[in-house]
């Protein structure tokens, strides 16, 4: 392994931060300049693939195909059904997944992309409206279209004016913009989110329930309020959740006793012999009910600097507990 070190002189690094500080301000100008271009345009397309009873196809080569990628796995997440179809593979019988009821994007930075040209009569033979977003309202790609989304930019980040960069992110920011308003509009909600991410840390925090991963029925520690203290100990100590509820005569919760409490009762008295239970628990501890988010869960015990919740029903009644160390193995910790 080598271990000389390669050393930027200051000038070199200035230059360096210069060109990317380009690169982000005119990248940067171009989704500025998008805002006004948000017009009747863009409201029409939004309808139109509302009111679309199949899929939106969208198709572009090259740089322009990997943001229209991107671009329908935003929508398929957002609760609008979107496909790519590569324009090379559409004449080769890909074409064959494009139906009348569907809505074809086209994305192309000159709007006269060969291969996309090319299918414009084939779109036009399945009857399928076109939405263009492209970079030149004259094109050909934009003359036969039924809506025509503006992505043109002032120059590219690329200063031999060859690599698509700013137009590729004036596109990326015009399939987001298409994708949340369809979101807003659908009145898509966090569940509905959540339905299609239940996989990984997001559907972990949609879908997980405290139910699911509180300790239930025997396993969770619960004492009367009349137990002398000692018995409660043993129960925090048998069930091993650092805690234990505390219940009246008729089984609601009334405190909870955790080992905080028991080291704070220990600075002030030895002399445990004569109390209860009743006598040194926290009353109104936190509490939370079985049906609610593990990831609220996680919030409430971050919020009050606490490792367990008990889990109550409808009649403030102990069902189970949960406990933070659960619920960061299960990987709902904040990332």
């Amino acid at each position: 392994m080598n271990n000389e070190q390669t050393t930027v002189s200051s000038v070199d690094s200035v230059d360096i931060i210069d060109r990317g500080r380009r690169v982000v301000e005119i990248e940067s100008k171009a989704i500025q300049n998008l805002v006004n271009k948000i017009d009747e345009s863009f409201a029409q397309a939004v309808e139109m693939i509302l009111n679309c009873k199949g899929r939106v196809v969208v198709t572009g080569m090259g740089k322009s195909g990997i943001v229209g990628k991107k671009i329908v796995a935003t929508m398929n997440s957002t609760g609008t059904p979107a496909i790519y179809l590569h324009p090379s593979d559409a004449v080769h019988g890909d074409l064959g997944m494009v139906r009348s009821e569907d809505i074809v994007i086209c994305i192309s930075k000159s709007g006269n992309t060969e291969e996309i040209v090319n299918l414009i009569p084939l779109f036009k033979r399945i009857d399928v409206p076109i939405i263009a977003i492209v970079g030149n309202e004259e094109s050909k790609i934009a003359q036969h279209a039924q809506i025509i989304l503006d992505i043109s930019v002032e120059q590219e980040a690329c200063t031999l004016d060859l690599a698509p960069t700013a137009s590729t992110t004036a596109t990326l920011v015009m399939g987001d913009a298409l994708a949340v308003t369809l979101l807003e509009k659908r009145n898509f909600t966090q569940e509905d989110f959540a339905k299609f991410h239940p996989g990984g840390h997001i559907g972990k925090r949609l879908l997980l329930k405290v139910r699911e991963m509180m300790i239930k029925g025997n396993a969770t520690p619960v004492v009367d309020e009349a137990v002398s203290l000692k018995d409660a100990i043993i129960e925090i100590t048998t069930k091993r959740l650092g805690a234990t509820c505390i219940v009246n005569n008729v089984g609601e919760l009334s405190g909870i006793i955790t080992d905080g409490d028991l080291r704070r009762l220990l600075g002030r008295t030895l002399n445990l012999d004569s109390l209860t239970a009743a006598d040194v628990m926290t009353k109104n501890p936190k509490t939370i009910g079985p049906d609610a988010l593990a990831a609220t869960a996680m919030q409430q015990m971050e919020m009050y600097s606490i490792t367990q919740l008990v889990v109550v029903d409808g009649e403030n009644k102990p069902v189970g507990m949960i406990h933070l160390h659960d619920l960061v193995k299960a990987g709902l910790a904040q990332r």
